[in-house]
């Protein structure tokens, strides 16, 4: 009796370890109907059943019941504009930013306070060499952008009411090196969080604020600062835990170092293992299970120790992922959209 109550129970939990193994296993994106053939580099998730996108010919994405079902929105004025990042405040609140040359009229941040009916343009620049890059907002009003830099200078833009951006002065920014810039690729060269924290990347560097904007310092990673490669996104999950995620885009498969980690607010950056599939890795966030999910046009990496060991989920390319809590999206090219099944 009692072997055979031994041998039931071993049953049992051999059966529970590999449903748990298949479930494991099955950890991947689940495709969802965009309803659009634009391409998109910007998702932001406000919560698990608000998500805002931005995309090429003027298109926003937004989703109300958790991606169930998409609705596609054309910013009036903006249909040759590509918007490569978008910050979802709420269900009604968004702030959109156009890339592209500012003498061309490209270079605009736009905004809707009631869900995306209507659109107005908060900030439009039309100095020669501006190009914005990416954003990022500390609360529903404050936010700070970064662009291409300006007499040798980064170009940082910054509100604190919503609606009126300034640039801060040059002054106050550590010099740009030659031929250092951002890429505008998936919405995460500008992170913040808390108060007064941001980081933002260039290829090869970290400049990072303890105060909001007002004074800066700027930290070194093992990323080669390059024409098409280096840094292409940040994500920091505490104060002082972040994950730089790069490549090259011009040969986006080959074996290179994709993942860098901090533990000191940025001041200094170790290489992680290289994230598989080899090659660009665009954007990263580090879900409630604390492993670490990393996207880019080579393809998704999820590591469970945080970038020392990866497994290869996919080959599907995306651009730019974003999370509330344990609900995920990702984005990309031609409307290609997923969420996140664990």
């Amino acid at each position: 009796m009692i072997d055979m109550i031994t041998f039931i129970f071993k049953k049992k939990r051999l059966s529970l370890l590999l449903i748990l193994s298949i479930t494991t296993a099955k950890a991947q994106w689940i495709k969802q109907n965009s309803g659009t053939d634009a391409s998109f580099r910007s998702i932001s998730a406000v919560n698990s059943k608000i998500v805002w996108a931005g995309g090429t010919k003027g298109t926003v994405l937004k989703t109300t019941d958790g991606g169930q079902q998409w609705q596609v929105l054309k910013v009036e004025g903006a249909e040759a504009l590509d918007f490569r990042d978008i910050h979802g405040a709420s269900a009604e609140v968004v702030y959109a930013m156009s890339a592209g040359d500012a003498d061309k009229g490209a270079a605009r941040i736009y905004k809707t306070t009631d869900g995306g009916k209507s659109w107005k343009i908060i900030y439009q620049t039309t100095e020669k060499g501006a190009f914005f890059d990416s954003f990022d907002f500390w609360n529903d009003k404050e936010g700070i952008l970064i662009g291409d830099p300006i007499d040798e200078k980064p170009y940082i833009l910054r509100t604190l009411d919503g609606e009126n951006w300034q640039r801060i002065p040059k002054e106050k920014l550590p010099a740009i090196k030659p031929k250092e810039a951002s890429f505008a690729s998936s919405g995460t060269c500008v992170n913040t969080r808390s108060k007064k924290l941001a980081w933002i990347n260039t290829q090869s560097r970290v400049f990072y604020t303890t105060d909001k904007g007002e004074t800066w310092q700027v930290a070194e990673t093992p990323f080669k600062q390059g024409e098409t490669s280096g840094i292409f996104g940040l994500h920091f999950y505490t104060d002082k835990d972040g994950i730089a995620t790069g490549g090259d885009y011009k040969d986006d498969k080959i074996v290179s170092d994709n993942v860098a980690i901090t533990h000191d607010g940025g001041k200094t950056w170790a290489l992680a293992a290289q994230a598989k599939p080899d090659g660009l890795k665009e954007s990263s966030w580090v879900l409630s299970d604390k492993s670490l999910l990393v996207v880019g046009t080579s393809g998704t990496g999820l590591s469970a120790d945080m970038g020392k060991k990866w497994k290869a989920v996919d080959t599907e390319a995306f651009h730019a992922i974003s999370c509330y809590k344990n609900d995920c999206w990702t984005i990309g090219a031609k409307g290609n959209l997923a969420k996140w099944k664990k």
